[in-house]
Order: structure tokens, then C-alpha cells, then sequence
């Protein structure tokens, strides 16, 4: 496994919000909910996306705007509409002044708004739980990307379309794996473009020792690695993979597994039928007191805080 297919298998959406927005100008909404990660897709019509203390950006057909939370951001027609409707934490909607706006402006299974052909439609999916994406990938991203769908090809947008208005047995779960699929390909895509400010590791894995090194930590994070049995396996001396390393990287061989092994088993806590000793295994600790005192070294909590703050 590379690294960035490690870090893209977190997402696993269950029961993510998912909504056909349909408006016409003027509009403005101030999205407020606090969710972890939401992708909004332009169907037709145009829309802004305004980070808070951000510049705008213009979406058109086609374009997908990646927002990390919990700050909130504004999605309007135009940057000079001011906002009337709100989104709250919870889901619901309301005018600014508290008045309900979800039973005045639905308009059937997952589409809200004015009208069904109004002059925009949105796709919107949203990841509920912090636990449905890894930390490690949330803090690889800026508070808003936008990927213009020039930039890449997938037919996923116009099936995610497709089965968002649909109420068949299972469709949640089908509309959750949909959401999924297309957020790790406009991850994909973001990350091999320009417009990302690449991480070490993602550079790194373009050079044939340190690049190695890395599938190695990432196939098998349980194995007792040492720094001279990476080094044997990567083909190159222990000095100089500690030292291409650290270069390209920006950390030390056994500093990035354990951080990578911390990621996991922070992911891992969140299942809920998960021990704390199956998961010291399942990352490579020798027991549950063994990770425990990793994890609070690192993280400033022990597992089970950790745990009870996450649920």
C-alpha cells in the first residue's frame, strides 16, 4: 500500500447527510454545523464558497468544493448576498432570527430549496462524525479547497446525482459509499495538482529508497521495525535512509511510524466493539499499557479519554 492510499482509506461515511439544494438568486446560507467534512458539488448554475476570513471562490458546473470544519463558511449566489438562511449544527435550517426553514423548503427525498428547477442545483455530502475520516487526513487539508472539474475526469458527480433522490431499501448505504468514492477521487486528483502544498511523505515517495521505506512502514505498521532492518529492506545503509529521510520527510524513520501507528490506532478507538489491547496489537505495541503510554506522550490523553471525547 502507498501512502496516500493509507491515508485515503480513512473516510467511512455512515449516515452522511446527503441533499440536493436547489436555489434561485438571490441566496446566501451561513453553514454553521461543526462537521468534520463537507463536499458540495455545482450541478448546474454557478455558486461562491466564502471561508470565513478567505477569499471567495467561483464554482461552475462541474467544480467541487472540499470544506474542512469545524469553522463556518458561507456558500451564496454572490459574495455581496448577504446571508438569511442558517445551517446548524444539528442539520435543521432557519432564517437568521431562529424561524424553521426544513419543512417550508423541502421538496421531496434529499432535495431542498425553492423549487425543482431552480436556476442552481448543489450536491452536498456530509461527513456527521470526526471518526469517519482520520485526523492524519484532515490535517493534511486547508479549510477549503476548490477542484475545478477540468482538472479531472470521473463520472461519479453524475451518479451521485442519480441516486440522491432515490428511496429504495438500502440506499443509504449506497448514497454513503458514493460520497466516499468521490471524495477520495477529488482528494486524488487535489493532491497531484499544483494548487496542493505537497507533504513530505507525499514527495518522498517518488524516490526509490525513502519511497520504499514508507510502503514498508505502511504495509505492516505491527512489525518490530528497527531502523537497520527498514534500511536492509529499502536497500541502502542505515545512516543514509536516516538521513534521505529526514530530509525528504521532515522527521525520523521510527518518529514517522510511530506517528502513523498513533493515527491508526486513533481510528481504531473509535469502533466501538475495539479493545485497547486488540488495538496495541494491531499497530504494533506489545500491550495495551505500551500504547497507552505512547498515546499520552503524543496526544496529551490517554486511549480511553480519547475514546469517551470522541463518542
Amino acid at each position: 500500500m502507498d501512502v496516500l492510499a493509507g491515508l485515503l482509506d480513512g473516510p467511512r461515511a455512515r449516515g452522511a447527510f446527503l441533499l440536493r439544494a436547489v436555489l434561485d438568486p438571490p441566496w446566501s446560507m451561513r453553514v454553521a454545523d461543526r462537521a468534520p467534512l463537507t463536499l458540495v458539488s455545482v450541478v448546474r448554475g454557478t455558486a461562491w464558497a466564502i471561508p470565513d476570513g478567505g477569499a471567495p471562490h467561483r464554482l461552475g458546473p462541474g467544480d467541487i468544493a472540499i470544506m474542512r470544519g469545524p469553522d463556518p463558511y458561507v456558500f451564496a449566489d454572490d459574495p455581496a448576498t448577504a446571508p438569511t438562511i442558517l445551517v446548524h449544527p444539528d442539520g435543521h435550517t432557519s432564517t437568521l432570527d431562529g424561524t424553521e426553514l426544513c419543512e417550508s423548503m423541502e421538496l421531496g427525498v434529499r432535495t431542498w430549496g425553492d423549487r425543482p428547477d431552480a436556476e442552481t442545483m448543489l450536491l452536498v455530502g456530509t461527513y456527521r462524525m470526526g471518526g469517519e475520516i482520520s485526523r492524519r487526513l484532515l490535517g493534511m487539508l486547508p479549510a477549503m479547497l476548490v477542484l475545478p472539474h477540468h482538472s479531472w475526469d470521473s463520472p461519479l458527480i453524475a451518479l451521485l446525482e442519480e441516486e440522491i433522490a432515490k428511496d429504495r431499501p438500502g440506499q443509504e448505504v449506497v448514497l454513503d459509499r458514493l460520497l466516499d468514492l468521490l471524495l477520495i477521487a477529488a482528494l486524488r486528483a487535489w493532491f497531484a495538482g499544483p494548487e496542493a502544498a505537497a507533504p513530505g511523505w507525499y514527495v518522498a515517495q517518488g524516490d526509490p529508497v525513502v519511497g520504499r521505506a514508507l510502503r514498508l512502514l505502511h504495509d505492516d505498521p505491527a512489525r518490530p521495525w528497527t531502523v537497520a532492518e527498514l534500511a536492509a529492506e529499502s536497500g541502502a545503509s542505515r545512516a543514509a535512509l536516516s538521513r534521505r529521510f529526514s530530509e525528504l520527510v521532515g522527521e525520523p524513520p521510527m518518529g514517522y511510524l510511530t506517528g502513523w501507528r498513533l493515527a491508526l490506532a486513533a481510528d481504531l478507538l473509535r469502533e466501538p466493539d475495539s479493545t485497547l489491547e486488540a488495538v496495541a496489537r494491531r499497530v504494533g505495541y506489545g500491550s495495551a499499557f505500551a500504547l497507552s503510554a505512547a498515546f499520552k506522550r503524543v496526544r496529551g490523553v490517554s486511549p480511553q479519554e480519547y475514546r469517551m471525547g470522541a463518542a
